[in-house]
């Protein structure tokens, strides 16, 4: 009704103006001699207006209406707007809107499926002379620089996986299995493919993970979850000896997987945005080859598998990350 008077307030004005003008005429002209024909000029004045608003207020409702309510999606756009010319002018303009736009997202997710196409290749190329490499490694053991080799090795690896893990997140619904997953035997196994990890900073793990304890998740993505976690536990633990506990149990929320170290915590600053993509904070920049897309994936991956994520950290004490299965 409101777009309905705005737009009509002009054909108002002119039937004001118009109005006082024919009163003005006549009345220099003698006429309106008694108050009833004066009354009778402008009831059928306003009479004849109210006629001429209502009718064009009840062929272009549907188009007012269109107008006066935001769409919920996309489709909501096409629906009538009446079969007026205006209203039929309206529908061919966010018909071929619609159509641009379509052709537009159309071209944009083939650049999308191109460049993640490009990733999946390129990751898996890479890992091919990273397997060559190990092998190289295993029959020069015992030289003085293959442990650096080595560890500069496995950061690459631990690259390669993150990029190739983030290009699966853009197709994340048709690349997941839920299955019942034991705990123990998952964190058993990332431990142990980070255990050079574990050795090279003298941080030592301590499971206290049930073997009765499973969870309805993606094994691939839930080990992709906690390795994250385990190996920012190991590289943010400066002290030696220190240890990175490894717990589950279960709790009024559900079954919890808890990963907790001994390291150099999160500063309070920093603690509410650690979630988001490419922020290194504090930490990052002191310690380096922080690409900030660690927890941001941790908790991307959550949220598509509906699980619940939750950190605690006080710098100089440690930083406790708990997975929540609710399911």
């Amino acid at each position: 009704m409101k777009i309905f008077l705005l737009d009509h307030l002009s054909f108002v004005l002119l039937y004001l103006f118009n109005m006082l003008f024919l009163f003005i005429f006549y009345r220099d002209l003698g006429g309106f001699e008694t108050l009833e024909n004066l009354c009778y000029f402008i009831f059928l004045s306003s009479f004849l207006l109210g006629v001429f608003l209502l009718y064009r207020y009840l062929s272009q409702k549907r188009l007012y209406d269109k107008l006066s309510r935001m769409p919920s999606k996309l489709e909501d756009t096409l629906s009538p707007a009446g079969n007026t010319p205006v209203g039929d002018g309206v529908n061919r303009l966010f018909q071929a809107q619609y159509k641009l736009y379509q052709e537009q997202i159309q071209a944009y997710k083939r650049k999308q499926a191109e460049h993640l196409t490009f990733i999946h290749q390129w990751v898996h190329q890479m890992k091919t002379p990273i397997s060559i490499i190990h092998l190289i490694l295993q029959e020069n053991e015992g030289e003085p620089y293959i442990e650096n080799i080595r560890q500069e090795l496995e950061r690459l690896s631990r690259g390669l996986n993150m990029a190739l893990y983030m290009a699966r997140l853009e197709s994340f619904e048709h690349d997941f299995t839920v299955e019942t997953v034991p705990l123990n035997s998952i964190v058993a196994e990332v431990i142990n493919e980070q255990k050079r990890y574990f050795i090279r900073k003298k941080v030592y793990p301590e499971v206290r993970v049930d073997s009765g304890i499973a969870v309805k998740s993606d094994r691939k993505w839930l080990k992709f979850i906690i390795e994250q976690l385990l190996v920012n536990a190991i590289k943010y633990t400066e002290e030696e000896n220190k240890k990175v506990i490894v717990s589950a149990y279960e709790s009024n929320k559900g079954k919890v997987l808890e990963v907790k170290d001994q390291g150099v915590g999160i500063p309070p600053n920093d603690i509410r945005r650690v979630f988001e993509p490419f922020y290194t904070g504090e930490n990052g920049r002191k310690f380096g080859e922080s690409t900030g897309m660690g927890l941001y994936l941790v908790k991307e991956v959550c949220k598509k598998l509906e699980h619940h994520i939750e950190l605690e950290s006080k710098p100089n004490e440690g930083t406790i990350v708990r997975i929540v299965f609710t399911g």
